[in-house]
């Protein structure tokens, strides 16, 4: 079996398979904390991914479960000490996403509704610098600088030939006119989305005011697709606070369905592309204007 080196991914996939073997067994997460003598939510956290586990828990819970296929043991063994690894987000201080990091890091296929801001993948370094002022005031210079160079690291996903990232990006026209920075930013950033838009593995659809009230009014949202079928699809919510991660089937296809509303309501793409160019015509000053005397 092979093994993941992402160490997010290697921790969700292997608290799926501990949830699994559990589920075989007969046992709740009650019943094994006790044999355990440890906490429920432990167990729960574990089988979530949201918490790291030693290779020899990884055994005791396997023993507990019943499984005696030694190389099974082995791989699931494996997977803890690669969970214990650490990505490059992690060399990052005060980076409270980085679960969601990773997941992007290994994504195949992302699928986002954005109605505020232009998504942290096509920010230029202008927009991006501006975002984070605006939306964390407490935060001092350094620490505005880490998120500054981790959201321009992230962007490298777009480009690593290896492993292609296809990106599917809804839009609401709130974003685009939303003046982030300064008007010379959003000339800027509006012609960085424009030619990113049209990379084969890029597709940007932008949703009008005028199509009124939609699924998406309740807010962000993306849909992380893995290559892997050992990794399900997991619907990511951005949050002030704390962000949330839904994998239950019920909940990735209420979303998907949502979000195929939304793109069967927005622009086509080429539709989108001419309606940002004619917005970025609104936000240049004079001396953008071909026209300008």
């Amino acid at each position: 079996m092979g093994v993941t080196v992402n160490p997010t991914v290697s921790r969700r996939r292997l608290g799926s398979e501990l949830r699994r073997l559990r589920e075989i067994s007969g046992m709740t997460t009650q019943q094994v904390a006790t044999r355990l003598l440890i906490s429920q939510p432990k167990i729960s956290l574990l089988e979530n991914g949201r918490r790291l586990i030693k290779p020899r828990d990884v055994r005791d819970l396997c023993g507990l479960y019943g499984l005696r296929d030694q190389r099974r043991v082995d791989h699931l063994m494996q997977l803890a000490r690669e969970s214990g690894r650490q990505g490059w987000w992690n060399t990052y201080d005060d980076i409270p996403y980085g679960a969601y990091i990773g997941l992007e890091a290994e994504a195949a296929a992302i699928r986002v509704y954005e109605p505020l801001v232009i998504p942290g993948l096509l920010q230029t370094r202008a927009y991006a610098r501006a975002v984070i002022a605006g939306t964390i005031p407490h935060a001092t210079a350094e620490q505005a600088a880490t998120r500054l160079q981790v959201r321009m690291r992230r962007q490298n996903r777009l480009r690593e030939p290896g492993k292609p990232l296809r990106l599917w990006i809804v839009l609401d026209e709130s974003a685009l006119r939303r003046v982030v920075g300064s008007r010379e930013v959003m000339h800027e950033q509006l012609d960085h989305v424009t030619r990113l838009s049209a990379q084969p593995r890029v597709t940007l659809q932008v949703l009008r005011h005028d199509e009124g009230a939609h699924p998406g009014v309740s807010g962000q949202f993306s849909l992380l697709e893995f290559a892997d079928a050992a990794d399900p699809t997991v619907v990511y919510l951005e949050r002030f606070t704390s962000d949330l991660y839904l994998e239950k089937r019920s909940d990735v296809r209420r979303y998907s369905d949502m979000y195929a509303h939304l793109q069967a309501r927005a622009l086509s793409p080429d539709r989108s592309r001419s309606f940002i160019e004619e917005v970025i015509e609104e936000h240049a000053g004079p001396e953008f204007r071909p026209d300008a005397r």
